[in-house]
């Protein structure tokens, strides 16, 4: 009975966390035909969303990104055009883990992050993980916890907040977005914030060239800011990627 009622009301929950903030001003919009021309397989987009669970996500992750997604390039989609083409999965509030394009976030503030040493073989199995997930659904259990944090000053200490977006069940059949990718870099063994531990004794001055230990951490630990801040992934920036000039720019000169 309690499952019966709380499905429907995770559902509606979701549809309300799931609405656009009015008012929302982008502040750097990169133009999509220039982020399709420097995406590669694998590469992670970061989105500054314009939902009201993204005010929830920014809130405990400290963080201006609240959603991310994965490039996969034609691999769903043979469509050429970069705006319309499905090149992007990610797991969504309502519908679940999904293909979308590049196009849905032309008007938002986005950041690339690109896994760093990734081969052709490992590009693909990476993708073939969020390929495979198509069609499941996003993770309700605790769905409600995101509302909460709605609140203007929601109770939660800082040191709490990691734990508070670890949300969910664990089902394998449900998704989170930033986790859904971790799972997919974890499933090669890639780094993204592992723990690093480091002898006590070990002489400070030969640091660099102590073995780290590295511990995965669980997926669900995982939130969109942690590709941003990992040292393991290289931030890329379209606008210069390709012969940026900055004596080309037009200016206005004050009057």
């Amino acid at each position: 009975m309690i499952r019966f009622i709380a499905r429907p009301l995770g559902t509606l929950i979701a549809r309300y966390l799931n609405g656009c903030i009015h008012g929302y001003e982008p502040f750097a919009i990169t133009d999509p035909h220039k982020l399709a021309r420097v995406l590669q397989p694998a590469d992670i987009l970061l989105v500054e969303g314009d939902r009201r669970v993204s005010t929830a996500i920014k809130y405990l992750t400290q963080s201006t990104w609240s959603h991310a997604a994965i490039y996969i390039g034609d691999r769903v989609d043979s469509n050429k055009d970069p705006l319309t083409a499905k090149v992007l999965i990610e797991a969504d509030l309502q519908e679940g883990v999904i293909a979308v394009p590049l196009g849905k976030y032309a008007r938002l503030n986005t950041r690339v992050c690109r896994a760093v040493g990734l081969t052709p073989q490992t590009q693909r199995q990476v993708i073939d993980y969020v390929v495979a997930r198509l069609g499941d659904r996003y993770d309700l259990k605790n769905v409600v916890d995101l509302a909460r944090y709605l609140l203007p000053t929601p109770p939660v200490p800082v040191s709490w907040r990691r734990r508070m977006i670890a949300l969910g069940s664990g089902d394998p059949t449900r998704a989170i977005c930033s986790t859904l990718i971790a799972q997919a870099f974890q499933s090669i063994r890639y780094p993204i914030l592992p723990h690093i531990e480091r002898p006590e004794n070990a002489d400070q001055t030969l640091q660099s060239t102590v073995q780290e230990i590295l511990h995965i951490r669980h997926y669900s630990l995982f939130a969109p800011r942690d590709f941003d801040i990992s040292p393991y992934f290289r931030v890329i920036k379209p606008t210069i990627e390709h012969n940026f000039d900055y004596q080309q720019l037009q200016w206005v000169d004050p009057s």
